[in-house]
């Protein structure tokens, strides 16, 4: 399907002077799509706001959400990434008072992940990039991706599924493209992610699945050493919902109960 730029197909040129383009001065959100529905779509836009609101750019909120429903219904089945840009400027980091936002959607098939990966679980690969600690911009979802690039780039053994992300100061943080939960106890431990970290949307709707089922869930430091002692461990994203983890260097774990009540609350919040 053609990509949408300001709400009109798109032409085969972006703009030189896009900031998204020359800065990363963005943000951006993956929604998966079934029967021509974005799914989680109110939590997308949730942190989109506040990523808004957070980086002092000027969107159309409503606008937004209404171009995201026309385009999901035209696609139909997919995966649907918006990319929201400040706009266009002249040379120079400052920002042009009249600068216009510029909205981007494109549409790419269903990912086709191997079914083992939520049976079964995957192996973590232990990613040597570290996360640099920056308040100001910790959990949103900017187009600054450079860190989960060069992770990324550490392993090509297809048998590491994922790789674990950790920050400067070593505390366990994520996963390159997804987020990371800890049971130990029967408590539900995730990483706290006000220095860095991207807040998953769906790490935000099991936290609050885990609080209304009465679930003990804490926001927290995550040290390599209780990542290595949990009881369990998987990880989440708004596309795939939970993966356990079945293997971390030299660990490994089974896939625990908790991990299998939540995974079934995940395939419920990615149905229509």
């Amino acid at each position: 399907m053609q990509s949408w730029v300001d709400g009109q197909p798109a032409s085969a040129l972006a703009s030189l002077k896009d900031r998204g383009l020359a800065y990363g001065d963005g943000l951006f959100e993956t929604i998966a799509v079934k029967a021509g529905t974005p799914l989680l779509l109110e939590l997308h836009l949730q942190r989109l706001a506040q990523g808004c609101s957070r980086l002092a750019i000027v969107a159309d909120q409503a606008l937004i959400r209404s171009e995201l429903l026309a385009y999901a219904q035209a696609m139909g089945e997919g995966v649907l990434k918006l990319i929201l840009t400040r706009g266009d400027s002249q040379r120079g980091y400052g920002i042009s008072p009249g600068a216009m936002p510029r909205r981007i959607l494109q549409a790419s098939p269903a990912a086709a992940w191997p079914e083992a990966n939520a049976l079964s679980g995957i192996r973590l690969f232990d990613c040597t990039t570290r996360l640099a600690e920056q308040p100001l911009l910790a959990g949103l979802k900017h187009l600054n991706r450079l860190e989960q690039v060069i992770a990324r780039s550490e392993w090509q053994d297809p048998a590491c599924a994922e790789g674990l992300m950790r920050d400067t100061s070593g505390r366990v943080i994520e996963g390159v493209f997804s987020n990371l939960f800890i049971v130990r106890d029967g408590v539900l431990l995730t990483a706290d992610l006000r220095r860095c970290g991207v807040a998953g949307v769906m790490r935000a709707a099991l936290l609050a699945e885990a609080g209304r089922l009465g679930i003990p869930c804490h926001v927290t430091d995550i040290s390599l050493a209780q990542l290595q002692q949990a009881d369990e461990v998987f990880l989440c994203n708004s596309v795939y919902g939970i993966w356990p983890v079945s293997a971390f260097t030299d660990v490994s774990w089974s896939v625990g109960p908790l991990t299998r009540k939540l995974q079934g609350i995940a395939r419920t919040l990615l149905d229509v």
